[in-house]
């Protein structure tokens, strides 16, 4: 075993990208067993992670954890399996049906249990939602594709996207705005989505002030690598702006509950700059 651990290489905060497998199998060592997991500090564990005497194909991770009931669940929740004459997985909702040892019980100061319950349990009654989009693949392992909820995930770096956004209150020219986590060069990117006043242009300079805002009131890794200025946001009927319909649509995925919105003909813009970005 001591042998054997020496020859494994374990990978976190981001799925690794095919691109990653290649180079470490090809400039760093051609028969180390390497591992890309999934998991999280607050479980203590790995939903997905590597097995020393299972094969690592490129871009997955080889099977679930050891106590961990993980599935990929669809929007209703009915497991989102591959058919047997589908060439690809479908992607859903990386989550774990049953209860798993290392599972935290309870949040300080939440006697009641409503914040620990919204975390992991407010989408599906009983069932831990680990808000990662994924698939499971014909291999039996998983392919994380990134979040599946408000959070940005670039380089493996978690941020919130309020901390974007209050970054802009103080800017007259920006009336509202939606950051989401665009798929690109194997990792995730950060897109600034602004809605301008009347009378104002994004231009280079206003861009830039943007991005410097930013970068002042948070930090590097929240600036974005591209803002664009749209005519307005998807909203839900309560009025909120929707981040994950704004991330659908610039992916050229279908939305699951577009009848949510009150204005889903807002989506257009976003899926033209989506189909501008796939083509460059």
């Amino acid at each position: 075993l001591v042998g054997l651990a020496r020859e494994v290489s374990a990978l976190t905060g981001s799925p690794l990208a095919p691109a990653g497998f290649r180079y470490i199998y090809r400039d760093v060592k051609a028969d180390v067993a390497l591992a890309s997991i999934s998991g999280g500090t607050d479980l203590i564990s790995c939903f997905a992670l590597g097995c020393p005497w299972l094969p690592v194909f490129e871009g997955e991770l080889q099977c679930a954890g050891l106590g961990m009931a993980v599935d990929v669940f669809d929007g209703e929740g009915v497991p989102a399996r591959r058919g047997a004459n589908e060439e690809e997985g479908r992607r859903g909702e990386l989550v774990c049906t049953r209860s798993f040892p290392s599972a935290p019980v309870w949040f300080w100061n939440d006697p009641e249990q409503e914040k620990y319950r919204a975390a992991y349990f407010g989408k599906h009654a009983g069932v831990w939602v680990h808000g990662d989009f994924a698939e499971v693949t014909a291999n039996g392992g998983l392919i994380v594709h990134g979040r599946s909820d408000a959070t940005l995930n670039p380089g493996g770096v978690r941020i919130g996207t309020a901390e974007i956004y209050r970054q802009l209150d103080a800017m007259d020219e920006v009336l509202d705005c939606v950051a989401v986590g665009q798929e690109w060069g194997g990792d995730t990117r950060i897109v600034l989505f602004v809605v301008l006043r009347e009378g104002c242009a994004l231009t280079p300079a206003l861009g830039r002030r943007i991005k410097d805002a930013i970068r002042a009131g948070a930090s590097p890794r929240h600036v974005p690598a591209v803002v664009a200025a749209v005519p307005d946001l998807p909203r839900t009927r309560s009025g909120k702006v929707t981040e994950l319909a704004v991330r659908e649509a610039i992916h050229g995925r279908e939305l699951d509950n577009v009848e949510a919105l009150a204005n889903p003909e807002a989506l257009a813009a976003f899926r033209a700059w989506g189909e501008s970005q796939a083509s460059r």
